[in-house]
């Protein structure tokens, strides 16, 4: 049976909410050390609405990346039943769905897949025959006129 537009439109707004709640939870009310400057990209929320994914991606300035998203994502796990308990008051709902905090390479991804692209042009373009050069003027007047 597929599913109806009110349902879906419903739902997105619900994630979208939740969203930008999180993220302003993360930046200014959360003081766990081990939270390094982060973002809210995305949340996905189930069918039912009985969870969520919330996606976090930290900022690419810090030195070792995997360490620090590792780090945020069990900060944010420990702070998850504060941000449910925030986010009903703050939406005043009744029912918050059952987060879970995941990491979002993506970023990274694109940002290497942007770079090996330009270095398979750049070998494109070694490798490409170079026109003849154009000759001197002089060269190319007839010599029967």
């Amino acid at each position: 049976m597929p599913e109806h537009r009110g349902r879906k439109h419903h739902q997105d707004r619900v994630a979208e909410t939740l969203r930008e709640e999180i993220g302003v939870l993360i930046e200014g009310e959360l003081v766990d050390p081990r939270i390094n400057l982060c973002y809210v990209t995305e949340v996905a929320l189930n069918p039912g609405g009985k969870s969520a994914r919330v996606y976090v991606a930290v900022d690419s300035a810090v030195q070792d990346i995997a360490k620090a998203e590792e780090e945020t994502v069990a900060g944010l796990e420990a702070a998850k039943g504060y941000i449910r308990y925030e986010i009903k008051e703050r939406m005043g709902v009744r029912h918050v769905p059952e987060l879970s905090f995941l990491a979002d390479r993506s970023g990274r991804f694109q940002a290497r897949i942007e770079e090996l692209m330009d270095r398979q042009r750049k070998r494109q373009k070694a490798l490409e025959p170079q026109p003849p050069a154009v000759q001197s003027s002089a060269a190319q007047t007839d010599p029967a006129e």
